[in-house]
């Protein structure tokens, strides 16, 4: 049985890291459906769990989050954490390892630098479908949460304050809100 959750979950990571265009952020609809619709390893709230903490943790957000749900969906097993982590990189790496075999011939294509310019709209539009999708009863409770978000969003977009500074003040606004 264990076998099989390994299996599916190479699978799935490596899945969402062979189309997984535009970094972690965008990824995260693709492991968001992968793992609370498809497979329904996690519930949204868990999801959204695993989201904040893969954000407060050094690295990228998408392997941060392969390795959790690895960790979670194995039964804590750090063999389903190496497996998932291993499994959303591996595409990756398989890529990397062609285009700089090639890159020298294909820096100048103007097909492949016309499909990498038409991707960078997609890649923010995968992202804001990542916003979105977080936007739900779990993570709103009530017009406290909006508040918290909106400050957050302005403070970031507008004054140019740290995710750090950020990120403790409002764990400290939670805090006293709730």
């Amino acid at each position: 049985m264990m076998l099989n959750i390994y299996l599916q979950l190479f699978i799935t990571f490596f899945k969402i890291g062979l189309f997984g265009f535009g970094g972690g952020y965008a990824m995260l609809s693709m492991i968001q459906y992968e793992v609370v619709e498809a497979h329904q390893w996690l519930t949204i709230g868990e999801f959204t769990d695993i989201v904040a903490v893969s954000q407060m943790t050094p690295g990228p957000i998408s392997i941060n989050s392969a390795t959790y749900i690895g960790y979670t969906v194995a039964n804590h097993g750090l063999l389903g954490s190496f497996i998932a982590t291993f499994a959303v990189c591996l595409p990756s790496i398989i890529i990397m390892v062609i285009i700089c075999r090639f890159l020298s011939i294909l820096k100048n294509n103007k097909y492949l630098t016309s499909a990498l310019l038409w991707m960078k709209p997609a890649a923010i539009g995968l992202i804001a479908a990542a916003a979105l999708m977080l936007i739900n009863n779990q993570n709103f409770i009530d017009y406290r949460s909006v508040l918290i978000a909106v400050c957050v969003f302005v403070f970031a977009y507008l004054c140019n304050v740290g995710t750090i500074r950020l990120i403790i003040a409002s764990g400290l606004a939670g805090y006293i809100l709730f």
